[in-house]
């Protein structure tokens, strides 16, 4: 099994800037990542998970700044009750902006977004200015990887590294809620 480089903020954004998908640690799993504005980068992320476009995608981001392009903000209420979540791990479900392409919001009039207290997921949404794709490193049929070595076994070479740091010690991934009904589609 080839070992990946574990990379620092700095070679991680490098990585991300260069159309590659990597893996970082997040709340509860490793999550793969890439830039959500490279098509390409998109495309070889879904096909290494096996998902299908449709589905969609959720990005994290260190501020709202970093969501605004990707949302379509409604009433500044709604966006409070999101905001009183924030940074924390509750995905949220906005109107999607009218540019987002579907190969990030997948079928949905929404997109998943969510302002991270991770602190290494935190720092490398910093460092790359910009929201970041996560979603969980692992095969769409498998279980998340909770350490570096079970993302080696999944993506072997097909990753261009591993962020290092620790998962933030939540059990589940985050919850997620639609911010236009209220309902939780998913329990954290």
């Amino acid at each position: 099994m080839a070992t990946h480089t574990l990379l620092d903020t700095a070679g991680a954004v490098e990585q991300l800037r260069a159309g590659h998908v990597i893996a970082y640690p997040t709340e509860a799993v490793f999550g793969l990542g890439c830039d959500p504005g490279n098509e390409s980068a998109v495309r070889k992320l879904l096909a290494l998970k096996g998902r299908q476009e449709s589905a969609g995608l959720v990005l994290i981001a260190s501020d709202f700044s970093q969501l605004q392009p990707w949302v379509s903000t409604p009433d500044s209420s709604l966006t409070q009750q999101a905001m009183q979540t924030w940074p924390g791990p509750v995905t949220w479900l906005f109107p999607r902006a009218t540019a987002v392409p579907d190969y990030v919001a997948g079928d949905h009039d929404s997109i998943a977004v969510r302002i991270t207290a991770h602190e290494p997921s935190r720092a490398l949404c910093e460092a790359f200015g910009s929201a970041l794709i996560s979603s969980s490193a692992n095969h769409s049929a498998a279980k998340p990887a909770r350490n570096a070595a079970e993302v080696e076994g999944y993506f072997g070479h097909y990753i261009k590294g591993i962020l290092a740091g620790p998962l933030g010690g939540a059990k589940n991934p985050s919850e997620i809620r639609d911010l236009m009904s209220g309902s939780i589609i998913r329990q954290g």
